[in-house]
């Protein structure tokens, strides 16, 4: 009677010794009414359970870390490829992202990020395929439908990746159109279609490419160079605005071309807070200026003033007009006296040949 409990304690203290210890077992001598085999068995399935219960939140984690897709759908896409991570990666590309992007696209996106790329040289930066050599530099706006979303280090960097893939496709002869197909990564293939779906997938807001731009260096001799303000990480080149010129030097210039690129960069840091539309007055298109001067015309209709005066007036009145939508008509507001861009730029020999700029809101 007293010898129950004790045998128990014996067996019990056997199988917790085996199941520490399952490679010793075969080797002992258990009493006849212990199952080895069972033992082994028990073992075997704790073990297997424990390895799938464990390493299935650690490939959801990883495929969330590498991907920024949801918990659910990283494990939703593991489900659906008895958890085979790389496949559960494509997986994520070919039904997450492209649900999640067309899902949100009729959503509003009015804030966002304007990013630039200078001239590239060699094999550039990031991880764009192709050697390329690019004397110029693009200014691209992706929009979000947050300022809160834009604010993250993910997104500043994928504005900084279409930005770079943009130059890329400009400088290859691509359009808009093959923006979306330049390829960023050599190892997989990725392209600036799927890195914006990615994001999409990621962030769960409608994004898009707003704007792209580019400016390819006219000459030899030209500078191209740009400023981006509102930085939300110093180390970036994407901000709430930016703009980008190409500068020319004259044959009476004598600077260095790190000289032209700091005048350069006062010049876009002026065109930011200037926001001009159109480079002189030669650009602005012919009906906008036939529109404006018949806006004056008619507000001066019954001041009673002979026809030629009334014109001068009117000249008077447009030059104004081009100082507000003309950058070489504006007062340079980073130069002492804020002389006209054209004059200050001819006092040091160069010559402004394009720019581009852009904004959020």
């Amino acid at each position: 009677m007293f010898q129950r409990p004790a045998f128990r304690k014996i067996i019990s203290a056997s199988i917790s010794a085996s199941a520490q210890q399952p490679t010793r077992i075969a080797t002992r001598n258990p009493p006849n009414n212990i199952n080895v085999n069972a033992i082994h068995i028990h073992n075997n399935l704790h073990l297997h359970l424990h390895r799938t219960f464990a390493s299935l939140p650690q490939l959801i984690q990883q495929l969330r870390k590498a991907t920024g897709a949801p918990m659910m759908e990283c494990k939703k896409a593991l489900n659906a490829v008895d958890n085979d991570y790389e496949k559960a990666s494509q997986w994520l590309r070919k039904n997450g992202s492209a649900k999640a992007a067309a899902k949100l696209a009729g959503r509003d996106a009015s804030e966002g990020m304007v990013g630039i790329a200078l001239s590239l040289e060699g094999t550039g930066t990031g991880s764009a395929v192709g050697t390329v050599a690019i004397a110029g530099a693009s200014i691209v706006r992706v929009a979000s439908e947050t300022d809160f979303a834009s604010r993250g280090k993910d997104f500043t960097k994928l504005v900084e990746i279409i930005a770079h893939a943009c130059l890329v496709n400009a400088g290859e002869g691509g359009d808009t159109d093959g923006l979306m197909a330049t390829t960023i990564s050599q190892e997989d293939g990725k392209t600036v279609k799927d890195a914006l779906d990615d994001a999409i997938l990621a962030i769960r807001e409608n994004l898009q490419i707003a704007s792209a731009e580019t400016i390819i260096s006219s000459s030899d001799q030209s500078v191209v160079t740009g400023y981006v303000h509102g930085k939300v990480f110093n180390e970036s080149n994407a901000g709430t605005a930016a703009a980008i010129v190409e500068l020319v030097p004259t044959a009476e210039s004598t600077l260095s071309k790190g000289e032209i690129e700091e005048i350069g960069k006062r010049l876009a840091m002026h065109i930011v807070a200037a926001r001009p539309a159109y480079l002189a007055p030669g650009d602005v298109p012919a009906e906008e200026v036939e529109k404006e001067k018949q806006i004056l015309m008619e507000q001066m209709a019954e001041s009673g003033k002979p026809a030629d005066i009334l014109e001068k007036i009117v000249d008077g009145r447009m030059r104004k007009y081009y100082e507000g939508v003309c950058v070489t008509e504006q007062g340079h507001m980073l130069e002492e006296g804020n002389p006209k861009v054209s004059k200050a730029l001819s006092l040091v020999g160069l010559k402004l040949v394009a720019f581009k700029s852009s904004f959020i809101q």
